[in-house]
């Protein structure tokens, strides 16, 4: 098909145009059909989101995704071209994508008019058939929908000829997908200016009598923070979206860990080797899941999923920096990491409003709690208790996010049963490995109140 070049040969190849939403529907069905996966890298939605958002593809409905930050709407959006054919055919030479057989714009007719079958035609990829827009205050009609272009004026046309406009964004999608970004930021006179884009499918521009049929989906994000407070959808608008489909947070630990191991910048290690033991990635997730549940944090901006992943690169980030300074090449998070995740996670949560140097505490709470979940989640009391024991004598240790992980065989030595409490937790000799799960049975010992703990500078000593 993507072999005709002008308008006769697209009709003798027997082409047929279909609607975007039609073209989209038939696509998700043959994938559907096949068991393919249709919106890949996306975690935790395979039972909630992704249903209802098949259903409002399959019924051809305008979308609105309705969720807090950092819940994966915009990438849920940008996914959606997917589902659009990979070429289709429009007019070339004309300023907006249009349908060879069906001409919209006074320049298009004209065209076809003038050439007939010879009308040129060019194959649209799909990745060029989505626009999206962030609403913000500064944003007009003429951004979105068109206005009169002074250049084309001055070139000599008339105020009223058609051929004097200048389409906005919107027009430029035809035959494609168009996102809003937080709708509700956008000023309430400019979503009006939306409500024939959504039902009659057309445009208007000022005093011009210009009736474009768009072929368009439109779809929009917003959070419900803005919806209440900063901002809102105006009821008209609001009602001609077909479906609002509402995002959530992972539901569990895995996910959330799913979500962060994909999502992390990919950074060249060159000679260095990066493992992470499970419950050092089960801590970062827990923290932003505590995070989620604390009344001291602000719910209604909500905890974004970026905050895990920011804090699981900066805790490789130490890791990384201590290996350089050591001479090791494992790299292998402790949890005397943990300290240095605290300027990126407190740059992603909002904290309610209280007194001067709360914030710190809460960040402490946080962490505690986190720990505690994770260290009953791997380690049994009744093995580990007897080792609090030997501390009653006067027995301490030091560990620390700059001691070498060759150290911590003397701390296993010295200590009866740790090694074996050890091996069950991690079953490697990895020396790098093998220090990070001394850490974390140490500090199981210490959350559980089994052990004193004394942190001065990058030290840790644990005691009785």
């Amino acid at each position: 098909m993507t072999e005709a070049k002008t308008l006769g040969e697209l009709r003798a190849s027997g082409y047929v145009v279909v609607s975007v939403r039609e073209e989209m529907r038939r696509n998700l069905m043959a994938r559907l059909r096949l068991e393919e996966d249709i919106f890949p890298g996306i975690i935790g939605y395979a039972d909630t989101v992704i249903p209802q958002l098949e259903n409002a593809i399959l019924s051809g409905q305008d979308i609105i995704l309705l969720g807090e930050r950092g819940q994966a709407k915009s990438r849920i959006i940008r996914s959606l071209v997917s589902l659009l054919d990979e070429f289709i055919p429009v007019l070339a030479n004309v300023e907006i994508p249009e349908n060879p057989f069906a001409p919209m714009s006074a320049e298009a007719r004209k065209l076809v008019a003038e050439l007939g079958d010879e009308t040129p035609i060019v194959w649209m990829p799909r990745a060029e058939r989505y626009g999206e827009k962030l609403a913000t205050p500064d944003i007009t009609i003429a951004d979105l929908i068109g206005e009169v272009d002074p250049i084309k004026i001055a070139e000599g046309r008339y105020l009223a000829d058609e051929e004097a406009l200048h389409f906005g964004l919107i027009p430029h999608t035809n035959r494609g997908i168009f996102a809003i970004n937080e709708l509700p930021d956008l000023a309430e006179r400019i979503q009006v200016g939306l409500l024939n884009v959504m039902e009659e499918r057309d445009i208007q521009i000022r005093g011009h009598k210009v009736r474009l049929d768009l072929d368009i989906l439109i779809v929009a994000t917003a959070n419900p923070e803005d919806y209440t407070n900063r901002g809102r959808i105006i009821t008209p608008l609001k009602d001609r979206y077909g479906s609002q489909i509402r995002t959530h947070y992972p539901e569990s630990i895995l996910e959330e860990i799913a979500i962060m191991e994909q999502e992390q910048r990919q950074l060249d290690l060159g000679e260095y080797r990066e493992i992470v033991p499970s419950f050092m990635s089960q801590i970062i997730a827990e923290i932003t899941q505590q995070a989620r549940k604390s009344p001291d944090v602000n719910q209604r901006s909500g905890v974004s999923v970026r905050a895990s992943v920011s804090n699981y690169e900066a805790l490789l980030a130490n890791a990384l920096r201590r290996s350089i300074r050591t001479g090791e090449q494992d790299v292998v998070p402790r949890v005397s990491d943990l300290p240095f995740i605290v300027p990126s996670l407190q740059g992603k949560i909002e904290f309610e409003a209280m007194e001067e140097g709360r914030e710190d505490k809460i960040m402490d709470k946080l962490f505690r709690d986190a720990l505690k979940s994770v260290c009953d989640r791997f380690l049994d009391m009744d093995e580990i208790e007897p080792l609090a024991a030997q501390f009653a004598d006067g027995l301490h240790v030091t560990t620390g996010e700059s001691v070498p992980s060759g150290d911590y065989a003397d701390i296993v030595k010295r200590i009866d049963g740790l090694e074996q409490v050890v091996d069950k937790l991690v079953n490697t000799d990895n020396v790098a490995v093998r220090a990070s799960a001394t850490e974390f049975v140490l500090e199981g010992l210490h959350i559980n109140q089994l052990l004193n703990k004394d942190r001065i500078g990058g030290r840790t000593t644990y005691g009785g």
